[in-house]
């Protein structure tokens, strides 16, 4: 940890001198992120997954763990893995069959404030998973890795499914070989994400806030991306001034 808060305070350093490039970090999600008093902060990453799913969620964990600015830990889930509904001041991550239903995956965060994360849900769906040409290795750390990094306030770097890859799990592609891991840029983005403390916390504890469920209907209105295009981001809002926003993946 102390190691952590030196590299954080030499990352923020760096970056005050730096001049813009276009090797910076520019994929933040909304400018959604944990509230927190101090870097690096702890996350929880319930377990509610099966044996097919454990080294894809422990391996994301260890690879997001490298942030400067963030630790994740995998603890026991909290959640019936069928609705998975989020547990405040952390995330919990499912897998399930959940039908025919058109996607992969999905990484739902919930909204206070603006841009607060209060929870967030990841479910990877297991009716595709469990056919040829999802259920592998590569696959499956893919998706894992990048439905977790969007619970951090990560966006995609790139959303063309047919290009070369960047080599990062927040890169949209059709070959997932090179594409399992975060890259220099998710973590440099973590940095400019962090870069500033709140004077409050919503990790470990916030109060309680909706979920969604499983289906479109539930998400809210899209606001990006379609079915064709592999990918979309719906939001709901609700009448206390919350909302959850939901990166959705086709497959």
């Amino acid at each position: 940890m102390h190691k952590k808060l030196l590299a954080a305070a030499g990352a923020a350093a760096l970056a005050l001198l730096a001049f813009p490039s276009p090797a910076q970090a520019n994929h933040s999600w909304g400018g959604y992120h944990w509230a927190r008093t101090a870097n690096p902060f702890s996350l929880k990453l319930g377990d509610n997954v099966s044996s097919q799913w454990d080294s894809a969620l422990s391996g994301a964990s260890a690879d997001w763990s490298k942030s400067t600015v963030l630790d994740t830990t995998v603890v026991a889930g909290s959640t019936n893995p069928k609705n998975c509904r989020g547990v405040s001041g952390r995330v919990e991550v499912c897998n399930s069959t959940y039908g025919n239903n058109g996607w992969l995956g999905i990484a739902s965060i919930s909204i206070t404030g603006g841009t607060h994360i209060t929870q967030g849900t990841v479910k990877l769906n297991d009716t595709y998973f469990n056919t040829a040409q999802y259920n592998t290795p590569a696959w499956r750390n893919l998706v894992t890795c990048q439905e977790v990094g969007h619970t951090f306030g990560l966006d995609h770097q790139d959303e063309n499914f047919n290009n070369a890859n960047l080599g990062t799990c927040m890169d949209y592609t059709n070959d997932p070989s090179t594409n399992q891991h975060p890259n220099q840029h998710d973590y440099d983005q973590l940095v400019s994400i962090y870069s500033h403390v709140d004077s409050t916390s919503t990790v470990g504890s916030s109060p309680a806030a909706a979920s969604v469920g499983n289906s479109p209907e539930s998400w809210g209105a899209l606001v990006s991306g379609s079915r064709a295009d592999r990918h979309s981001t719906y939001v709901r809002h609700f009448a206390d001034g919350t909302m959850v926003v939901t990166h959705v993946i086709w497959a």
